[in-house]
């Protein structure tokens, strides 16, 4: 039967094209949904021209609010969306760390405490467990990744660092606290990227707690750091966060002292990706402008041993930076000229890998996303295994890219399990 004006198929509209209908019709500017957000006018308009996917859950439940929109395939259409895509990944030992957070030892105890020096040669192989590169990785069933290793110690860790702060007295104590501090740091980055946010919230203040008691200023400095990341992935205010790091940084002495150096690089870089976060472009390079200086001061090879402050993050960051600010362009011209070698973790590297990943795929360029995306899985498997923008886009590579492009995204979601 020859196709007529009535049983024509009605063209597929967009993800963006849904978006930019349903805020049309509900009488919304890009400016206002902007605000209401928490991102640029740019922002909204990569949404509804494409150059942005669809977003994770949350934040699309936030943006059917705000455009008035109550039922979601309003704005998906026919699109499935798998929960096991767009929402965290579980790790197999996150139970066991669940339970170390949980647990609190209150019976006397007659064992001696571990002196903090001893705690802190502890904390320091962690670290280098943490950001090690897998020897294995790009092997079919690698599975001793940078969470897997760390897992086996932090029980452990957890419970000797508050013992030991809570026995211990003076100086000791404090020492104690500080280390205390830095194995609840670890406890986040495990939790990072699992479906477990009020324990991020609760490593975080907990190890902010744990940073005032001990009085230290380069402690407290590094909680705020990692505070900072908890209140942007939560997508809270951004004057609250650059108001927690900024009095962080007041709290370090002026010195030349490379620790000092360090961390208000660091913090400022927090500011900096803070505002980039809410399109803020202007404050955003104004900061990393400052950090930028810090790496400058320590000089080109420097890399804090745990903290990985120096010139190759600084740099890498600048690429996220970009991709907030949706300047996917220039993300690649920093990419281009980003030295991996600078940066001495395996984990930083396949993060900043992924982020250039992520400034290919918003430019519609797969294949480039894909070959980056595998050079990420070779820097470190569970790095980019439970990376939220790994596990929305591959699927979506699997399924729309060019034919050589859908094979390559499908063997790399299948061996990291990710649901296609």
């Amino acid at each position: 039967m020859p196709e007529t004006a009535d049983t024509a198929p009605v063209p597929q509209l967009t993800f963006g094209q849904r978006v930019q209908r349903a805020r049309t019709r509900a009488g919304r500017t890009r400016a206002y949904v902007a605000d209401v957000m928490g991102h640029s006018v740019e922002w909204v308009k990569a949404v509804e021209k494409g150059a942005i996917g669809m977003p994770r859950l949350p934040k699309l439940v936030r943006l059917a609010r705000v455009l008035g929109v109550e039922d979601l395939t309003e704005l998906t259409g026919d699109d499935r969306i798998a929960a096991a895509t767009y929402t965290k990944a579980e790790h197999r030992q996150l139970p066991l760390i669940k339970q170390a957070l949980n647990s609190y030892r209150l019976a006397p105890d007659d064992r001696r405490p571990e002196p903090a020096e001893v705690l802190a040669a502890r904390l320091r192989q962690a670290w280098k467990l943490w950001h090690a590169r897998d020897r294995r990785a790009g092997q079919r069933g690698a599975t001793e990744g940078n969470r897997t290793r760390i897992a086996r110690l932090l029980p452990a860790l957890l419970d000797d660092t508050r013992y030991a702060a809570r026995v211990l007295e003076g100086a000791e104590r404090r020492r104690a606290l500080v280390a205390q501090a830095e194995a609840y740091h670890l406890a986040q980055l495990f939790l990072s990227f699992q479906p477990a946010p009020d324990l991020v919230a609760l490593t975080g203040d907990r190890a902010m707690t744990a940073a005032q008691e001990a009085d230290s200023p380069r402690a407290i400095a590094s909680a705020a750091w990692y505070v900072n990341h908890v209140h942007r992935d939560a997508g809270e205010a951004a004057e609250a966060r650059v108001d927690l790091a900024e009095q962080a940084a007041a709290l370090l002495p002026g010195t030349e002292d490379p620790e000092h150096i360090a961390r208000r690089g660091l913090l400022h870089l927090a500011v900096a990706l803070s505002y980039a976060k809410t399109g803020q472009a202007g404050d955003a390079w104004r900061y990393w402008d400052k950090a930028d200086d810090a790496a400058r001061r320590l000089g080109e090879d420097y890399a804090h041993p745990w903290l990985m402050f120096g010139r190759g993050v600084v740099d890498g960051y600048a690429i996220t930076m970009h991709n907030d600010l949706v300047q996917p362009a220039r993300a690649l011209e920093v990419a281009a000229s980003l030295d991996l070698d600078k940066i001495p973790s395996a984990t930083r590297r396949s993060y900043h890998l992924i982020e250039t990943a992520r400034a290919h795929h918003m430019l519609d360029e797969g294949a480039a996303a894909v070959s980056y995306l595998h050079r990420a899985f070779r820097e470190s498997p569970e790095t980019i295994q439970y990376n939220l923008h790994t596990r929305s886009t591959l699927p979506e590579l699997a399924r729309t890219g060019p034919r050589m492009v859908r094979e390559d995204a499908a063997d790399l979601a299948r061996e990291l399990g990710v649901p296609l």
